[in-house]
């Protein structure tokens, strides 16, 4: 004879089942798949004002001026998204619109209201790697 669980029991495990598997999901999971001293992207793939969205490693890398290289989560920061597209000065988000400055990562466009955190990188040579 199998016994039915409890409303409630059923419930609770829901929740936490739910809590779990939210965690990588919005605002708090956007820890980068990367490890310290990866190459992440070739110098040469970066356009300039615009970047490459490394969606494995949660990072994007742009290049605002010739030369000079930034980095920064890929992770939305309005809902979680990762950003789908980097042109024209802009890191753009197409879940709602976002975007999102190729120089810093300040908001351009709401509704996100903060800025994509930034990310420590080196450039040796012609390699981008994180810091």
């Amino acid at each position: 004879m199998t016994q039915t669980p409890a409303r409630r029991t059923v419930l609770l495990c829901t929740g936490a089942g739910a809590a779990a598997l939210c965690v990588g999901c919005g605002g708090g999971g956007d820890s980068s798949g990367a490890s310290p001293g990866q190459e992440l992207v070739r110098t040469g793939d970066v356009p300039v004002a615009g970047g490459k969205i490394l969606t494995d490693e949660k990072i994007v890398v742009t290049q605002p001026r010739q030369g000079e290289f930034k980095a920064f989560s890929a992770v939305c920061t309005h809902q979680g998204c990762i950003v789908s597209d980097v042109r024209d000065g802009t890191i753009d988000c197409a879940c709602h619109g976002s975007r999102f400055a190729v120089a810093d990562g300040s908001v351009v466009r709401g509704p996100a209201t903060e800025p994509l955190p930034g990310k420590r990188i080196t450039v040796e040579g012609n390699s981008v790697r994180l810091a």
